[in-house]
């Protein structure tokens, strides 16, 4: 489980991308394209980005 270190897990950021995924999944079926589709997929692509990024660097 977390802890109080001030360490951030990258694994955090994948679930949360998956699940924002998910959530463009589903609001795109619902409304088609918009502003709220594009805000999750922004968010989605932005959570890949930072869990890369602390991956890999």
């Amino acid at each position: 489980m977390g802890s109080i270190d001030g360490v951030i897990e990258p694994i955090y950021f994948l679930i949360t991308s998956i699940g924002f995924i998910i959530l463009t999944v589903i609001q795109y079926k619902k409304t088609g394209k918009s502003l709220e589709t594009k805000y999750l997929s922004i968010l989605s692509i932005f959570f890949i980005f930072c869990f890369v990024i602390l991956k890999y660097y």
